[in-house]
């Protein structure tokens, strides 16, 4: 897996890197300071995962990342703050991010990596409690206006719970392939285009 870390202090960037390429499977492309860097060097490396920081001189990286996901609608982005400040993650979700995890859960920050990698949406213990609230709408919601039943409203479920495709298909008795199918049902369905703006889509209609 190949990535590349951004974050405005130069210590914290460094030691990202040391840590994350202490395991074999990691490779850190590239290092920047800037959401400025973080989009060039994300056009540069095409990384299988940008992992970056939010509060940066000029541009941040929410700013950066929403940048980076109108040109590359796939790109595969965990922001690393030290900040659980509810109008960056509710920010950071709308715009597509795949992940919010804190600086100071650091034994979390390889797995997270991982899950992103393998198509997960990944959120800090802090940042799950807060979704229900931070995301809930205050219109009453109806599943079956969007023609959705009720396995696919708890595949939806599961999903916005950070579940893989392995994990759903277990819990619901399925085969991978079924759950993957009809999470390509639900995203044409709901018009969406992947896992976190469905994760996004459930908690905005809890």
């Amino acid at each position: 897996m190949r990535v590349v870390v951004v974050d405005d202090d130069q210590l914290v960037a460094i030691s990202l890197k040391t840590i994350l390429e202490a395991d074999a499977s990691i490779e850190v492309a590239e290092t920047g300071y800037s959401g400025r860097e973080a989009i060039a060097l994300y056009k540069k490396y095409e990384p299988d995962v940008l992992l970056m920081d939010i509060r940066m001189e000029e541009i941040n990286g929410l700013e950066a990342a929403e940048a980076i996901l109108k040109e590359y609608p796939n790109a595969r982005i965990l922001i690393l703050t030290t900040f659980s400040d509810d109008e960056y993650i509710v920010k950071a979700l709308s715009i597509g991010a795949k992940g919010y995890i804190l600086k100071q859960d650091f034994e979390g920050i390889v797995p997270a990596l991982k899950a992103v990698y393998g198509g997960q949406s990944v959120f800090g213990g802090e940042i799950v409690g807060k979704l229900p609230v931070l995301m809930q709408s205050k219109d009453e919601f109806h599943y079956s206006q969007y023609d959705i039943n009720e396995k696919e409203q708890a595949i939806i479920e599961l999903v916005a719970e950070g579940l893989s495709n392995k994990e759903i298909a277990e819990k619901l008795f399925l085969s991978e392939g079924t759950v993957r199918n009809y999470i390509s049902v639900i995203l044409e369905k709901l018009a969406l285009r992947d896992r976190t703006q469905l994760a996004v889509f459930y908690y905005k209609n809890i």
